[in-house]
């Protein structure tokens, strides 16, 4: 077995001695790259962000920005990241470096002041930057040649940035204003630009992982079969992909187990393919790479994504870490329920297909048994063409749901004729909600009947109260959210 080991900006590192759960952050941290910062160590504040080389979707390699604090050094042996030291071109000696584009911006913007969290912001920014589909748009429509003129909306930029590309950074002391200016200025990477030239080669080829110091080892088997037989040995090891969860347990909670199998990396379970009466989607794909592969054909999760965490998250996060923590406040299980999808669990003697409705059956427990795993997400077809996604949160982004609600119906010449409705927050698990659904199905989508199934949704689930939300709050908030969805669509189920 090979010794383990990261290119960090061009050179290798061995991960040795650092222990098997420590993070990239600390890792890099402890060889000089400070950088990268620690601010909240739960992914919410991006200021320990770098670039990672990962598979593309338009190109053999896309530079994704990720969470340093989270994912463990020992998961990224064999593959390459680049930190904010790594971006700037060296100069000759005696002389400093030239900036990357995006340093020189900030820069010249003003988009730094105390400077902790610029490293982050630089990286994210870096990412989005080298987005091959980030396109410029024209400001021939422009009445005084503004470059406002030129975004589609304020959220994009007349260069094709996407400042949801940072809605996982946070800045304290600077300010918006002068970051938004900057990035809205870059330009597009020059022929000559390394880190361009990258994404036309392959990433790094998954290696098999097998790190250990003292009792404790961090595992990445080369096959879905070897995983599958590790488990069935060692069922008490903690599966992890992203670390988007296991990571915060690390960080804030110094969760230290003896076993832990990444399977982030598996072919098998890294698949995405559109049957004639199904989508079958990988376990290990980001939610990033689901919703760029998708590109809209599933609308209900084309809503959900944007309002999943930040960026930066759905960088790592991948949909069978979130149904297996059976987390009730999870948010893409009441979408998932609302397209009546179902998981494939495999293990060592085979696979097996169970419903999402029947998946979970108590507070943060499912029907998992002790050695299987979520392979994949099955979503049937064909689709419902009236979906909407509420999530109610205290903040628009980056933040856990007080109340999650999905809606997808079928309505035909004005009738209801099926209607599934997925929720998150008002009970120890994701629920159907079954009765609301049947005060729907064969009823005109109309005033009276929605008033009266939200009066009906307002009933469904044990909603707790909680620093997030009351639970009266919760209960109108999910008649409230029946109301909006009637409200947006009926111009579009009339016409």
């Amino acid at each position: 077995m090979v010794a383990a080991r990261i290119t960090v900006n061009g050179k290798e590192a061995p991960i040795s001695p650092a222990a098997p759960h420590t993070t990239a952050l600390d890792f890099l941290r402890e060889r000089g790259l400070t950088g990268t910062k620690e601010g909240c160590a739960e992914g919410e504040c991006g200021a320990c962000s770098v670039l990672v080389a990962r598979p593309g979707v338009n190109k053999p390699t896309d530079w994704v920005a990720v969470n340093a604090c989270l994912v463990p050094a020992a998961a990224l042996d064999g593959q390459e990241i680049i930190t904010s030291e790594g971006l700037a071109t060296p100069g000759e000696p005696g002389t400093p470096p030239t900036l990357h584009p995006v340093q020189e911006e900030m820069a010249v913007r003003g988009g730094s002041q105390c400077g902790y969290c610029t490293p982050g912001f630089i990286c994210s920014m870096a990412a989005e930057y080298y987005r091959p589909d980030r396109c410029t748009h024209t400001n021939s429509d422009s009445a005084d040649g503004s470059e406002a003129a030129g975004t589609a909306d304020s959220e994009h930029g007349p260069n094709g940035f996407d400042l949801h590309a940072l809605s996982g950074n946070l800045c304290r002391c600077t300010g918006y204003r002068p970051i938004r200016d900057a990035a809205f200025a870059v330009g597009t990477p020059t022929d000559e630009d390394l880190l361009a030239q990258r994404r036309e080669q392959s990433p790094p080829a998954p290696v098999a992982t097998q790190y250990t110091q003292g009792d404790r080892s961090f595992l990445r088997p080369s096959t879905l079969e070897e995983v599958l037989r590790l488990l069935r040995e060692r069922p008490d090891a903690v599966v992890v992909a992203g670390s988007t969860d296991w990571g915060v347990e690390v960080n804030i909670r110094s969760r230290r187990e003896s076993c832990v199998v990444a399977i982030d990396r598996l072919t098998e379970l890294r698949e995405l393919r559109v049957e004639s009466d199904h989508i079958e989607i990988g376990a290990a794909l980001t939610l990033t790479e689901i919703e760029r592969r998708l590109n809209g054909e599933v609308p209900l999760l084309a809503q959900l994504f944007p309002q999943f965490a930040s960026r930066l998250i759905r960088n790592g996060a991948t949909l069978g870490g979130n149904l297996g923590t059976g987390s009730p406040i999870g948010d893409s299980p009441p979408a998932l329920l609302a397209l009546e999808a179902s998981v494939i669990l495999a293990d060592a003697d085979g696979e097996r297909e169970v419903p999402l409705a029947d998946y979970f059956t108590g507070y943060r427990q499912s029907v998992r048994r002790p050695g299987e795993l979520i392979r994949a997400v099955r979503v049937p077809l064909p689709l419902s063409p009236v979906v909407g996604f509420h999530k109610i949160a205290k903040r628009r982004f980056d933040d856990i749901s007080s109340v999650a609600a999905a809606f997808a119906l079928d309505i035909e010449n004005g009738i209801v004729r099926k209607a599934r409705i997925g929720l998150g927050g008002v009970a120890a698990t994701p629920i159907r909600s079954l009765a609301t659904e049947a005060a729907l199905e064969g009823k005109p989508w109309a005033t009276e009947t929605v008033e009266a199934a939200a009066r009906v949704l307002r009933g469904e689930g044990t909603p707790m109260s909680d620093h997030r939300a009351s639970s009266l709050y919760r209960s109108a908030m999910l008649g409230q959210s029946l109301l909006k969805l009637y409200a947006q669509t009926t111009e579009a189920v009339s016409s």
